[in-house]
């Protein structure tokens, strides 16, 4: 038997006060905006290049713009920077060490240098290697 799913009133009912009352005021910001009238690019030239040529701050685009040179290197940068950290925590071990799933060039034979071919899960102690 299936019974109807009953409102919960016992909860407290800020969060959801907060949420509308951001929601009223977002609305009201956006619904009273004003903006300018589209002005469009002059001239036959294609929009596509000219941001490319914008983009590399290179000479030859039809369309007039800044260049953005530094902060397409900078961005590029970060990215990286962060593509490289997250690999770096994603190998840390427990205790600090950068590690690995293989130990190339050891010559130990306990758990905390060799090779896990146990998907990770910890032995027992006294278990036979």
């Amino acid at each position: 038997m299936t019974t109807r799913p009953e409102l919960r009133t016992d909860g407290n009912f800020l969060p959801g006060l907060i949420a509308l009352a951001l929601f009223g005021v977002l609305a009201a910001v956006f619904l009273t905006a004003s903006f300018p009238d589209p002005q469009g690019f002059t001239g036959d030239g294609s929009i596509t290049a000219s941001i490319g040529y914008a983009m590399f701050d290179l000479a030859g685009g039809v369309h007039p713009s800044e260049g953005f040179l530094v902060s397409f290197i900078v961005i590029a940068v970060v990215l990286d920077a962060a593509l490289d950290a997250a690999v770096m925590l994603a190998k840390t071990e427990e205790d600090g060490r950068i590690g690995g799933a293989l130990r190339i060039g050891s010559t130990d034979t306990d758990d905390d240098s060799a090779a896990r071919t146990d998907g990770g899960r910890d032995r027992p102690t006294g278990e036979d290697r």
